[in-house]
């Protein structure tokens, strides 16, 4: 069993320094909400960059708490980032690790996404939008849009991976 370096704490806390920090700013602002849930699942890849799937998790379990300390009175708002956004970079690597095939990988990552919307959509907004027919028809929405909507953004994780592996690829040289 590898043991963690200290370069791979320091990752780590940095992680989940920035991560808190992006995942603060978007509950606090509605407009950056999902910025926010991008930028801290991008800065939660940095110990991924090393293969440090301890690190990850103990990176996402911290953030996952210090957001719960800094934003007690807006935990719906954190809920897709503990359920979604936050586990999605370490199965990306996961999947990556294990080589499944890309296509059955996305099917099943799109399920999870649209199964997250449609709990958050259940509990967090008392299974009601403001548009009657979507109500009535969420399913199917979730199912079409939700998934094509997660193509898209598991595309761009995969490409900011590749960004951050570079950075830390670059700051490990010096």
């Amino acid at each position: 069993m590898k043991k963690i370096t200290a370069h791979e704490i320091a990752l780590s806390a940095l992680s989940c320094a920035i991560a808190t920090i992006f995942l603060t700013i978007g509950v606090h602002s509605a407009l950056l909400l999902f910025t926010g849930y991008l930028f801290a699942c991008i800065a939660l890849m940095l110990p991924l960059a090393k293969r440090s799937f301890k690190g990850y998790a103990l990176a996402y379990a911290a953030t996952c708490v210090l957001g719960f300390i800094f934003n007690s009175g807006r935990l719906f708002d954190l809920l897709p980032f503990v359920m979604f956004f936050g586990l999605h970079p370490i199965v990306n690597e996961w999947q990556l690790k294990t080589k499944i095939n890309r296509w059955v990988a996305c099917a099943i990552k799109a399920l999870w996404f649209d199964a997250t919307m449609y709990v958050i959509w259940r509990f967090v907004f008392g299974g009601t939008s403001a548009i009657a027919l979507l109500d009535q028809y969420i399913i199917p929405v979730l199912l079409v849009f939700g998934s094509a909507f997660f193509v898209a953004y598991d595309y761009l994780m995969y490409r900011w991976r590749a960004g951050v592996n570079m950075l830390v690829k670059r700051i490990d040289k010096k």
